[in-house]
């Protein structure tokens, strides 16, 4: 289970586990580069 990845931006995004790193990442996403998306298949296969 990966609980981190690191946004092109530099940002690093936590989660406590796969389904809180994706709501993260995907908050992320939408405050930070509105238009954006990642699915969760996107968003855990950048996970580490």
């Amino acid at each position: 289970m990966a609980t981190r990845l690191t946004c092109p931006c530099g940002e690093v995004i936590r989660g406590t586990d796969d389904d809180d790193l994706v709501t993260n990442a995907q908050e992320h996403l939408a405050e930070k580069h509105p238009g954006l998306e990642y699915d969760r298949e996107q968003i855990l296969f950048l996970a580490y």
